[in-house]
């Protein structure tokens, strides 16, 4: 695959690059950064958008993206995750994930190792492209996948005849030789709770780490209320009465998910609880919407404009130093079910997974 460009300098220029760690002013070390490459998106699932049609998108260029990522790795970052919308539509895709691939074997970081680089899909088009993107050096793939009975699939994504190519999909990138492949469903009660125990088997059969995720006020509409929220402890509940639970230790301070494997060690689970159980102390991310500005949690009422520090010349310098200066104004939690919580000024699509 041929270079776009070379933004990173030479391999001296690299190797000599001192890499810090990067802390907010909670303390909390700044590791992982998500990346929105469109907010355009070929599904319309209920629980996102409103089906509305005339949306004004909005994205950088290529080469725009690759300039901002180098950036932040030269601070620290250790994982970058391409997001969308659905990037998958996004076109020049494999020469963006060549080109950071390239900075990864470059640029180390504080703790002299490189950073992970991995992607979030719905796997309408990952048959096609898992083993070009694999080649093109995707460390990780994630599919969002909100139900494996058929028809429910339809009516959340609202696209008929969709499941057949997501399960494609997520086949096409073992077979591509991805490790560790994730499947996130989002679980409103009403609409897909019927389906926790279809995915525990789902796990085991076809050897893939599914994960359940709490419902979070990040819509377009207005269909979030605690009440189509399921905890944490009612989901541990409806599997352990499939099959009993063994929980498994987290990978790291920053954990996401409550893991679990089943008593035989056959499939894994996990569990994001960021209603019922909060993990905003050990939070390590922050957010690079489509049109380049940062967000420092998902909940954040303000965007910090990266784009026009770049747009109007800064140097790669002036775009480091308002880095750091937006990471100290880093939230330090979310108010989701408090009096005074508001709804973020923006919906999921446009803020990237």
């Amino acid at each position: 695959m041929g270079t776009l460009f070379s933004p990173f300098g030479t391999l001296d220029e690299q190797r000599a690059t001192k890499v810090s760690r990067l802390t907010d002013s909670h303390g909390r070390a700044i590791t992982d950064l998500r990346v929105s490459i469109t907010d355009r998106c070929n599904y319309r699932c209920v629980y996102c958008r409103t089906g509305n049609q005339g949306a004004v998108y909005s994205e950088l260029s290529i080469a725009e993206y690759l300039r901002i990522v180098r950036v932040f790795v030269g601070m620290g970052i250790e994982k970058v995750r391409l997001t969308g919308g659905e990037p998958l539509l996004r076109k020049g895709l494999l020469e963006l994930v060549y080109e950071l691939r390239r900075l990864g074997t470059l640029v180390e970081t504080g703790r002299g190792r490189f950073f992970d680089l991995a992607l979030t899909t719905n796997g309408h088009l990952l048959a096609e492209l898992a083993q070009p993107l694999r080649d093109a050096g995707l460390s990780r793939v994630t599919v969002s996948m909100d139900a494996v009975c058929p028809d429910t699939f339809a009516r959340i994504t609202r696209v008929p005849g969709s499941f057949d190519r997501v399960v494609a999909g997520v086949r096409a990138a073992k077979r591509a030789g991805f490790d560790q492949i994730k499947v996130n469903c989002v679980l409103l009660r009403g609409l897909n709770d019927d389906q926790i125990v279809p995915f525990a088997k789902f796990s085991r059969e076809e050897g893939v780490i599914v994960r359940f995720i709490e419902f979070m006020p990040l819509e377009e509409g207005r269909l979030w209320s605690p009440d189509t929220v399921l905890p944490l402890r009612e989901v541990e509940a409806r599997l352990e009465a499939f099959r009993p639970l063994v929980k498994l230790p987290p990978h790291g301070a920053s954990e996401t998910a409550v893991r679990y494997t089943f008593d035989d060690g056959i499939g894994e689970i996990g569990i994001i609880a960021p209603v019922s159980q909060a993990f905003c102390g050990h939070c390590s991310r922050l957010r690079l919407t489509s049109d380049g500005k940062i967000r420092t949690c998902l909940f954040s009422q303000s965007d910090r404009d990266l784009y026009s520090v770049m747009q109007r010349g800064g140097s790669d310098a002036e775009m480091a130093a308002f880095i750091e200066r937006t990471i100290q104004q880093k939230e330090a939690r979310h108010h989701i079910g408090e009096l005074a919580f508001l709804k973020p000024s923006r919906s999921m699509v446009h803020i990237g997974g």
